[in-house]
């Protein structure tokens, strides 16, 4: 997958268009996300549906190498809390948190689509509304 194909997904998602989930994964999908797995594209628009209930998520990507059927990008992703939730995925969260991921994505492609997403995290890293930022390992 080219960096422009790619670009394409990442712009879809961050203007959370789940058809996006649709075009560029497989059916049977396998997402490993830290210790969570789901599976399939209903699996990760389940996801999505409540993560961007309660947060804004841009992705940005640092670094991009892409062959034939791999394709690997350093990631920074930022959340805000867009409303109090005491139980959203990373637990209780007060409007105008934050939490910036930042890692290491491998995707395997076949026939355009990604087959398997493996997640690997470097930090992820909570700020209150007080400003104080706290490194919070592997949030799931």
């Amino acid at each position: 997958m080219n960096r422009e194909t790619f670009d394409d997904y990442i712009r879809r998602f961050n203007a959370r268009d789940m058809t996006a989930f649709e075009t560029y994964l497989a059916p049977n999908v396998k997402i490993t996300n830290g210790t969570l797995d789901l599976y399939g594209v209903q699996g990760m628009k389940d996801h999505y549906s409540r993560i961007w209930r309660t947060f804004t998520e841009e992705l940005h990507i640092e670094r991009f190498v892409s062959d034939e059927d791999t394709l690997a990008v350093q990631m920074w992703t930022h959340f805000t809390a867009m409303l109090d939730d005491s139980e959203s995925l990373f637990g209780p969260v007060r409007a105008g948190e934050t939490f910036d991921f930042r890692g290491l994505i491998m995707y395997r492609i076949e026939d355009g689509r990604f087959t398997d997403i493996r997640i690997a995290y470097n930090s992820f890293i909570y700020t209150n509304l007080e400003g104080e930022a706290v490194d919070w390992g592997i949030p799931h």
